[in-house]
């Protein structure tokens, strides 16, 4: 049925909103595949390719496939529980399903991981969770056949400098929360807006690329502020008074469009305005009007950081390694989903300047827990945010196998901002001293 007007789109939003013993947590990772001899990127196509590791796992585990035309380029869980895709650059992705607690999400982890290594270890592959591609050039660097990417990466050269960087040189971990009403959204978007940079400071794990140091902590985060600032950022408006679903929808009417998909097409819209498409003047489909499907895919290319669908997507955090993929939840969950803990975090941000929020999110890249909001430094900050998340697991009061709670989880957060030395500065130390340079060794000494 067509969109006719834009309250469809507020109420398609706010139908997100669901009451607190229905929130659920969905986590996203990604990790880069690797030839385990060569330790060269894995091509599509061939004998050890990702095409062969998506066959593996289908024929396997009992995934099903989902193809574009005859190629294989994403598995989903036929009980609905998640499934495995295709980032640009081979980049292996697995989106989780809805679960109830942090120990939930980290057996699906752990399941996965063990999935991918059996069948990988079969074909010579191996994976890597860093937030950058440490060796690999673009132009060595395979492009996997899904079409809208081949809409996107010529639009990211228009608009930015470090698109493709993204695209095909970055992974994350990110997780997916729920919100109760337009209010509570609000809260929510504000407090892990404002403090995303505390969250890309924990896990930054991206200081290497084209087999070298990059001069940043995590270089995932840097590349994500020149990509391009119509659809990513900060998201000042939020933080305006009378902020709600409308103001969100009509951001998102103005950024400039990727693509629509008609017939299992993609059509290049690439620059076009979805405002316009919803008036019926998109001049690729003249006359028409889109569906809730052109809607939903037009939102998955907005990439602030944290986006709001139908529920609210935290997207500050480098890929690592399995402990820190749980670590990430943990720390969101106990935040925003236990409302003493939520006020607290509010009391620390809320009297910050979009100047203030900005300057924090444009520091952190370089220097992560050594960057300063008004006098203090990130570092401090850090553990205040992390007692908080402490405390909201706590009073959860979800227990695991071993009997503890799902604050467990926050450990490894909780080592590095006491020592202040992150993921990164722990690699550069290596590459410094035991490496002798050689950025090689982080396939042998991190992968999964």
């Amino acid at each position: 049925m067509p969109i006719e007007n834009k309250a469809q789109l507020i109420a398609e939003l706010a139908s997100g909103g669901k009451p607190k013993d229905q929130w659920r947590i969905g986590t996203e990772h990604e990790k880069f595949p690797f030839l385990t001899d060569t330790l060269a990127p894995v091509p599509y196509h061939g004998p050890r390719s990702i095409k062969a590791l998506l066959d593996g796992l289908k024929e396997r585990y009992g995934w099903t496939g989902v193809y574009e035309g005859e190629n294989i380029i994403a598995l989903s869980d036929p009980n609905g529980l998640g499934n495995v895709s295709l980032e640009p650059g081979g980049q292996f992705e697995l989106s989780g399903g809805l679960v109830n607690s942090v120990h939930d999400t980290c057996e699906e982890v752990h399941e996965h991981l063990t999935q991918v290594r059996e069948v990988g270890d079969r074909l010579g592959i191996g994976f890597l969770g860093l937030g950058a591609s440490p060796l690999w050039s673009r132009a060595e660097t395979p492009v996997m056949p899904k079409g809208r990417y081949g809409i996107m990466a010529p639009y990211m050269d228009k608009v930015g400098s470090l698109g493709r960087d993204m695209m095909f040189r970055t992974c994350t971990v990110q997780v997916n929360l729920d919100f109760a009403s337009e209010a509570d959204m609000v809260q929510k978007l504000r407090v892990s807006l404002a403090l995303q940079p505390v969250a890309t400071a924990l896990f930054a794990n991206s200081p290497f690329l084209d087999g070298k140091p990059n001069g940043f902590l995590s270089y995932r985060s840097e590349v994500w502020r020149d990509t391009d600032n119509q659809r990513s950022g900060m998201l000042p408006f939020a933080f305006e008074p009378g902020f709600g679903f409308e103001q969100y929808v009509d951001y998102a009417l103005d950024v400039p469009m990727y693509f629509v998909m008609r017939d299992g097409q993609y059509i290049n819209t690439a620059g076009e305005s979805f405002r316009a498409f919803l008036d019926g003047r998109l001049p690729q489909l003249p006359g028409e009007k889109p569906v809730l499907k052109d809607w939903a895919d037009h939102l998955t290319t907005i990439f602030p950081e944290v986006r709001l669908k139908k529920y609210l997507e935290m997207r500050g955090a480098d890929s690592g390694p399995w402990r820190r993929l749980c670590a990430l939840p943990a720390l969101w969950v106990g935040l925003l989903y236990h409302q003493p803990s939520l006020d607290a975090a509010w009391d620390l941000v809320k009297d910050w300047t979009v100047e203030e929020r900005q300057q924090l999110r444009d520091d952190v890249p370089k220097q992560a827990l050594h960057a300063v909001i008004r006098g203090r430094k990130l570092q401090e900050l850090a553990k205040e945010v992390l007692a908080l998340a402490r405390q909201g697991l706590e009073a959860r009061a979800l227990h695991g196998c071993k009997g503890r709670t799902e604050s467990a989880f926050l450990d490894p957060l909780d080592e590095i901002a006491a020592t202040g030395k992150t993921a990164a500065e722990h690699l550069l130390e290596l590459y410094n001293g035991p490496w002798h340079g050689d950025v090689r060794r982080v396939f042998r000494d991190f992968a999964y």
